[in-house]
């Protein structure tokens, strides 16, 4: 799954492509990526419906983000939410024929064709045609046909606050983890309390500011927490300067892939030799997800 820089990445690079275009027509093959979010979506022909109804004609006015969500606004106040979540992608082709614009997880299908059988929706604009990719279909496009009724859904009401915020300081990650049970690595990938850190980005500030990541949040100190919030800063606003990490082959909008995973430390690097004493870093599983630090260099 993309995490927020790569996320960040491809919001910049919508924007410079679709902003000001006016959807001609719409097509959606799978209702059921339009109808909900969850797990389990039977398909609603309705929604499919509401979603051609309420989009054709209107314009893309800004590409917005939260977390690993993009907000599409529209005109007249209407709202898309869009989550790729693990395979999704979307591919914009001008009809200047300037070539195709990929941003997203890997397809290699879509660099032959398109649309093509993991196309699921369509969006057919002014000066070209943006295509919904996504080989497993977790992802989704949910309209809103005003920003009242978006905001009533309350999408992300348990969220915590971005990495790269301002309001993001020390005094709120040391309120954050005071009394906080759990280990350090899931409490970092809790969205309540980061949001859109995810698992690549937890290891790495956790190695930068040598914490255990089985530690108990509760037990770090505010020295401790100083460190973690500077890796924090550090590691995201690097990241997302660089366009990511590009893990699993993660694409931006502009075909190019993310560089920062040339500067990963711990991440992926289980068995290999820890940057800082040449010993072999470790892995663990926390809350099913790879865990990899340097059980000397941690404490």
């Amino acid at each position: 799954m993309p995490e927020l820089p790569e996320v960040e990445n491809l919001r910049q690079g919508l924007g410079r492509t679709i902003v000001g275009q006016k959807i001609r027509r719409v097509e959606i093959r799978k209702p059921k990526l339009v109808s909900s979010k969850g797990t389990q979506r039977p398909a609603s022909l309705q929604k499919k419906r509401e979603f051609i109804r309420g989009t054709t004609g209107e314009k893309f006015i800004s590409v917005e983000r939260r977390a690993k969500n993009l907000i599409f606004k529209l005109s007249h106040g209407k709202v898309i939410l869009v989550h790729l979540k693990m395979s999704g992608q979307f591919v914009y082709m001008s009809n200047s024929n300037n070539g195709r614009v990929i941003g997203g997880h890997p397809i290699e299908l879509s660099e032959k064709e398109l649309p093509n059988k993991h196309t699921h929706v369509i969006f057919e604009l002014e000066k070209g045609t943006l295509y919904y990719n996504d080989t497993r279909m977790f992802g989704y496009l949910l309209f809103y046909p005003n920003t009242e009724a978006f905001l009533a859904e309350n999408h992300f009401g348990l969220y915590g606050l971005e990495p790269l915020s301002k309001e993001f300081n020390l005094k709120y990650l040391v309120n954050a983890l005071k009394n906080k049970k759990g280990k350090m690595k899931a409490v970092l990938m809790n969205q309540k309390i980061v949001t859109g850190l995810g698992n690549i980005y937890a290891d790495e500030t956790l190695f930068e500011s040598k914490i255990r990541p089985e530690r108990n949040a509760s037990s770090i100190s505010r020295l401790e927490a100083k460190k973690l919030y500077q890796a924090i800063i550090r590691i995201m606003q690097r990241a997302t300067k660089v366009g990511g990490s590009s893990v699993a082959a993660y694409r931006l909008l502009d075909t190019t892939r993310g560089n920062y995973a040339r500067e990963h430390k711990v991440y992926g690097k289980a068995g290999q030799m820890c940057v800082n004493c040449h010993k072999p870093l470790e892995k663990i599983i926390i809350q099913s997800r790879t865990t990899i630090f340097c059980p000397r260099c941690q404490k």
